[in-house]
Parts: structure tokens; C-alpha cells; sequence
């Protein structure tokens, strides 16, 4: 029986994933579907790690890699979502599958079989975990940009990526605070630009905020788990860091 976990934040290609896995294989169980960075960091701190996970790397809090700095898992990963094109030669040099949505059932029984064949039995603890770390500092690098265009009125220009202390989503728009404390008005979602933010520099805290490292000054412990930041410039936001967050805020704080 191979035990699987399903991280996608959309239903119909879920529902459909399940169909084709049952389909193909009757020894395929799968344990559960998480839509969510948060909701998947959750699941595997309290269970343990699965035989094998399909995940789509953009989910709607965030990239799906985050889960690897929130919970400590072992288990291979297929990737389920369009990207880009080094970033998939360097998930199957790793010996990771990668699917392009919609998905092909043929794809999906070679990658199973490959599964079969080089995952079985697992790997000894800790080795799939090191293979994703080692993908992420591969990957990340080379995926930032160097700066962002944005809108004033009519006109256009830039902002320096390493001059951004903050952004922020408020409602439908999000924010980015320089070093000097100007506001800009960024032109895609949180998600989308946090994908192209350095992760060594940048990181989520919470659903509403990414937070640059020069950007912390203070860190105070704070209610129900979670931890109280002071920023500077400081945003006029809540400044938590979500409880989910923490070890992997504080991992990321002290490198």
C-alpha cells in the first residue's frame, strides 16, 4: 500500500488526481488533501510522514516549499503545477518528478513507476528532507528579481528589491514600505511576489505580511504561541508572526 498526501488548493484538479491515482494503482491510500501552506505545516507536525505527496507548488497562502522550513517531513515529492523551466530541470535532477498540469494519466503512471523503482523502500531518515533543502537553495537564487515596476498616476518606475522592508496585503492591494519609509503600490497579489523575493533576504509571517530581515529590530513573545515584531520603517498592520510560523521564522531569523 503506498500511503499519500495531496496538496492542492484547488478542488476539481484534486478530485481529479484522486480519480487517476485510483485508477491506476487500487494499493494507492490516500491519508489527505490539504489546500494550504498553513493547513499542510499543520498536518505534519502531529502525523508522520507518507510513503509519497503530490503537491502544487502555488498555493493560495504562499509556495508550497514553505512548508519545508514550518514541518519536518521525509518523504519524496511530485510536483503538480506549470513552471519554470530550470526549476524543473533541477527538481528531476534531484530525482523529484514534476507534472505539468492538466495532468496526463500516461505522465502520471511513469512517474509512479519511477516512484516504484528508485523510492522504494525509503530513503534512511532525513534523506528526502535534504534533497528538498538542497532544491531550495538550488532553485531560489536564481528565481528573485532585482527589482519591481510600479504605477504612480500615469507614470512608471522601479523600486530596488533590496530596498523593500515590507509588504503587505490590505484587501484587494498590496504595499510594499521602502528602507526610507515610501509606500508603493505593487501591481500582482502577495503571493505572486513573494515567489519572486530571496528567501534568504524575505519571509512570510503571516497571510497579510513578508517582512525584510534588515527590517527587525525587536521580537517579542506574544499571546497563544505567536511572537510580536517591531519594524522599521513600521507598517501601520498587525505585526504577529503566525503561530504556524514561528520555528520556521526563527530558524530563518538566526541563519
Amino acid at each position: 500500500m503506498i500511503k499519500v498526501v495531496i496538496i492542492e488548493d484547488e478542488a476539481p484538479a484534486a478530485n481529479k488526481l484522486k480519480t487517476l491515482l485510483k485508477r491506476h494503482d487500487e494499493e494507492v491510500e490516500v491519508l489527505a488533501v490539504l489546500d494550504s501552506v498553513e493547513e499542510s505545516a499543520k498536518w505534519f507536525r502531529h502525523f508522520p510522514a507518507p510513503d509519497l505527496i503530490f503537491m502544487d507548488v502555488q498555493l493560495a497562502d504562499g509556495l508550497s516549499l514553505e512548508i519545508f522550513k514550518q514541518a519536518s517531513l521525509n518523504a519524496p515529492v511530485i510536483f503538480t503545477t506549470a513552471y519554470d523551466q530550470y526549476m524543473l530541470q533541477a527538481f528531476r535532477n534531484n530525482g523529484i518528478e514534476y507534472l505539468l498540469k492538466p495532468l496526463d494519466e500516461a505522465e502520471l503512471r511513469q512517474a509512479l513507476a519511477k516512484f516504484r523503482q528508485f523510492c522504494q523502500p525509503k530513503q534512511e531518515a532525513g534523506g528526502w528532507e535534504d534533497k528538498i533543502h538542497q532544491l531550495l537553495q538550488y532553485v531560489q537564487p536564481s528565481g528573485h528579481k532585482e527589482r519591481f515596476l510600479v504605477k504612480s498616476g500615469q507614470q512608471l518606475y522601479y523600486v530596488n528589491t533590496a530596498d523593500l522592508a515590507c509588504l503587505y496585503a490590505d484587501g484587494k492591494l498590496v504595499y510594499a514600505i521602502d528602507f526610507a519609509g515610501k509606500k508603493h503600490v505593487m501591481e500582482d497579489n502577495l503571493a505572486t511576489i513573494e515567489q519572486q523575493l530571496p528567501v534568504r533576504e524575505f519571509y512570510r509571517v503571516s497571510r497579510h505580511l513578508v517582512v525584510h530581515v534588515k527590517s527587525v529590530r525587536r521580537v517579542h513573545p506574544w499571546f497563544s504561541g505567536r511572537l510580536k515584531l517591531d519594524l522599521e520603517p513600521s507598517p501601520a498592520v498587525d505585526l504577529e508572526v503566525s503561530r504556524d510560523r514561528v520555528a520556521g521564522f526563527k530558524e530563518w531569523l538566526g541563519k
